[in-house]
């Protein structure tokens, strides 16, 4: 793979909040940290279209709110082609859900914000890749 160099122009602010990027992350330098940048968004906009994909969907919500557990079977069962299997682990007073998922960026991308939208949900993230 050749590589090519290329300078840019940057406003200051964001050179910081780049540096202090690199410093989190535990890049080497900052052409590290734009790559990886780079290659996650290039990754994200593959995922809004019609790419076969798999991935995750983690959910974390409270055993209290048991209409969640309810809202959250009624979903997956509108996508039983999509979902390959679902664990969920009770962590002191709250649960988190691993959805594993296969199918098409959009459709897993639909199911995921119908989840993650659930009244009383506490956090929840998609994660994918091409499995193509």
């Amino acid at each position: 793979m050749s590589v090519t160099r290329f300078g840019i122009s940057i406003e200051e602010t964001l050179l910081d909040a780049l540096d202090t990027f690199v410093q989190e992350n535990h890049f080497t330098n900052r052409s590290q940290a734009i790559r990886q940048l780079i290659n996650k968004n290039l990754a994200e906009r593959k995922w809004q279209c019609n790419n076969l994909v798999a991935g995750s969907i983690t959910l974390f919500y409270s055993i209290e709110k048991k209409e969640i557990l309810h809202q959250i079977a009624d979903t997956l069962t509108h996508y039983q082609n999509e979902v390959l299997s679902s664990q969920r682990l009770l962590l002191d007073q709250n649960f988190l859900e691993i959805i594993a998922v296969k199918g098409i960026a959009s459709q897993l991308t639909e199911l995921s914000d119908k989840l993650i939208t659930i009244k009383g949900m506490k956090h929840g993230k998609l994660t994918m890749s091409r499995a193509d």
